[in-house]
């Protein structure tokens, strides 16, 4: 490293640090931006300013990040959105190219809910009823073509199921028409918003997406899909990326004090008491993720028919 280069990146931070959260305030990404920004002082010795930018379907914000100079000022918080936005539809930028992975932060679990007084008590007696009563069982999603209506589809054809989506505009309006009665089955990614409703007995928890079991406390019993002989794994993380180009004595800083941010056990405490889990992962293993989840999310939207139902709505 040559001694122009040490300095700048000694120097670095040398001002606050913007993060864009391409989602109104108070949701996920939302949340996690703001509990960065405490350790953020002591970390870099300059603070974050979180800027929420929603709208587009989070392409409004991810089009501010990627079109940001790739300087190590601005960064933003980012999610499968940005695989599944271009695969929807023309998109100002190729997020997934146009970006850079620094770290990842959380993952929020997939989970399918249903009400305890359904005569399904697991996911293999779901399967069989729905395939004695095929497009009778609907499932509600927060979104057409969001993660958790993947999910769902995920399920249904590896299960060969018919089960039909229903979208609203949220997880709450969902979890709403599951208890009214309007939907048999929900596929959620905020496990914590149901878990009064699991204490009490109204709903019952029949899958998880993930590889293995959850450490959320109150869901650690929770069999996930694979364990019950369906091959469906899919978690909606997030995490943090940068304009393409950072230099690398910069992002090096950086990553390294998003590691230990991530890392502290008050960070981790306050994201599970939230639903969410921390899974941190660095640049080169965060890297990895994005290229295998960019090609998994390609293949799914296309064999499940989303890409081309979208492709059609906007006609």
């Amino acid at each position: 490293m040559g001694a122009k280069e040490s300095m700048v990146s000694e120097k670095y931070p040398a001002k606050p640090i913007t993060i864009i959260v391409p989602f109104a305030a108070g949701g996920s990404s939302d949340i996690i931006a703001r509990m960065l920004e405490k350790p953020a002082l002591k970390q870099f010795g300059q603070s974050f300013i979180v800027v929420n930018m929603p709208g587009g379907a989070a392409t409004i914000g991810m089009n501010e990040l990627a079109g940001a100079k790739p300087d190590g000022y601005t960064i933003g918080i980012v999610g499968a959105s940005v695989f599944l936005q271009p695969l929807y539809g023309q998109t100002r930028y190729h997020y997934p190219s146009a970006l850079e992975p620094l770290v990842q932060t959380t993952s929020m679990p997939m989970v399918l809910a249903t009400l305890s007084e359904k005569p399904w008590k697991n996911l293999n007696e779901l399967v069989s009823y729905a395939k004695q009563h095929p497009g009778e069982i609907k499932y509600g999603h927060n979104g057409l073509g969001s993660a958790p209506h993947i999910t769902g589809e995920m399920v249904a054809k590896e299960a060969g199921i018919s089960i039909v989506p229903v979208p609203f505009k949220g997880d709450s309006e969902a979890l709403a028409a599951l208890l009214g009665g309007h939907v048999q089955l929900i596929v959620a990614a905020t496990p914590s918003a149901l878990k009064e409703h699991i204490q009490n007995g109204t709903i019952r928890i029949l899958g998880v997406a993930e590889k293995d079991r959850l450490s959320i406390p109150g869901f650690e019993d929770v069999p996930t899909f694979n364990e019950q002989g369906l091959n469906v794994a899919f978690s909606l993380w997030n995490g943090i990326a940068a304009p393409k180009g950072m230099p690398l004595a910069e992002k090096a800083r950086l990553a390294a004090g998003l590691r230990e941010m991530i890392n502290d056990p008050d960070f981790k405490k306050n994201m599970e008491e939230l639903g969410m889990s921390v899974q941190y992962m660095g640049p080169e293993d965060f890297s990895e993720r994005w290229i295998e989840d960019n090609a998994k999310l390609t293949k799914i939207v296309k064999e499940t028919g989303i890409a081309e139902l979208i492709a059609s709505q906007k006609k």
